[in-house]
């Protein structure tokens, strides 16, 4: 009777750390899910102060490159822009994307297809909003930029859902002279044009 009641204990015991192991291992879950991006901090490459970068950019430049915002779907000023050139972060001047790579994606958000160079952007995991999402910030300076996606068109396949508010444009016949010191990683001279910071 004593072995049984110790068996019996002993079951009790091991279903209740079952469920327990159970709901812990739902509520770290839980946790990931709603905390957002999945990083750890890093020193980026180029780093400016808080200070610099809100009186360089607009509110909403700020909000979303540093605050990891979004700007409204079909607004931003680079949604329906078809000039050739060169899309750089707003916040660094580190080139990202060609207008070559541009497509209308039917988003509300200037999408790409390919990157300048494949070291341009950092990649994160993002559980915001309770779905997992990939994440792109700048690689020099972490500048939040937007999303990507795995339903853009052929030869990648990819979808670079980028925010207008977190890039500025290089012309293709200025982006010559701008190029040796967005290079270094510094930003270019910047000038503002309709609320935008230009490199």
């Amino acid at each position: 009777m004593c072995l049984f009641l110790v068996s019996m204990t002993s079951r009790r015991d091991t279903a209740r750390l079952s469920l327990l192991t159970r709901l812990s291992v739902n509520v770290v879950f839980l946790q990931l899910l709603l905390s957002g991006p999945c990083r750890t901090k890093k020193t980026w490459p180029v780093s400016f102060s808080q200070e610099e970068i809100r009186k360089r950019l607009t509110p909403i430049q700020y909000h979303v490159t540093q605050e990891r915002g979004t700007e409204s779907a079909f607004r931003g000023e680079f949604t329906h822009h078809k000039d050739d050139g060169t899309y750089a972060c707003v916040v660094c001047g580190a080139s990202l994307f060609s207008s070559k790579t541009k497509f209308d994606s039917g988003s509300g958000w200037p999408s790409f297809f390919d990157l300048v160079k494949e070291e341009s952007i950092t990649l994160s995991d993002d559980f915001s909003y309770g779905m997992h999402r990939v994440e792109t910030t700048c690689s020099q300076c972490g500048a939040h930029l937007g999303h990507l996606f795995d339903d853009g068109p052929k030869p990648t396949g990819k979808r670079y859902c980028i925010n207008s508010a977190s890039l500025a444009f290089q012309s293709k016949d200025t982006a010559s002279s701008t190029s040796s010191s967005t290079a270094t990683g510094e930003a270019a001279s910047s000038s503002v044009s309709n609320g935008k910071t230009e490199f």
